[in-house]
Parts: C-alpha cells; structure tokens; sequence
C-alpha cells in the first residue's frame, strides 16, 4: 500500500476548468471536501477501502459535482484545481 500512497502522491497536480470538462462530460469526476487529504481518498478508492469510501459518500464528503458547481467554474474562466486520476475517476479539489 505503501507504493501506491507513493505513487499517487507524485500524481497530484494542477488542473485547468477546460481540462476537466470531457471528464465531467463522462461523469468521472468526483469532487472531495476540503477536509480531506486528496491522496488518502485516491488511496482509498485504489485499494478497495469500501468502508472509508462509504463513509465519506454518507457525509458528503466525497460527491459528483452539482449543477451549481459547474455553473461556477463555467464562469469562472481561470478556476484551478488540485487533481488526482484514479482510473477512471479524477479526484478534485478547488485550489
């Protein structure tokens, strides 16, 4: 599990609003609380961690965009986000 923290770890990056549009348009983005570590939640979905992943799915603290989200980012041209692909999610959170 170790290789894999590692390894997403070195994954985490910077992404634009228009990268991430074909990814919305497939429904396989996933927006995480600010609350929580991006790795850790991509960790978890990578290793199968259904309780943690359950957990936070009940909380809210990982869910797909609202329309109200989108409206914003639409809008707002520069907007980053910090970005984490677990296939076939990309994990986001507002930078």
């Amino acid at each position: 599990m170790e290789d894999i923290r590692e390894r997403l770890t070195q994954e985490v990056d910077r992404a634009q609003w228009q990268w991430l549009k074909p990814h919305i348009a497939r429904d396989n983005v996933v927006v995480v609380n600010e609350g929580l570590n991006l790795v850790d939640v991509g960790v978890a979905i990578a290793t199968d961690e259904v309780t943690s992943v359950q957990h936070w799915i009940g909380e809210q603290l990982i869910t797909k965009p609202t329309l109200e989200q989108l409206n914003h980012w639409e809008r707002t041209a520069d907007q980053q986000f910090e970005a984490l692909i677990v296939q076939p999610y990309v994990l986001v959170q507002e930078a």
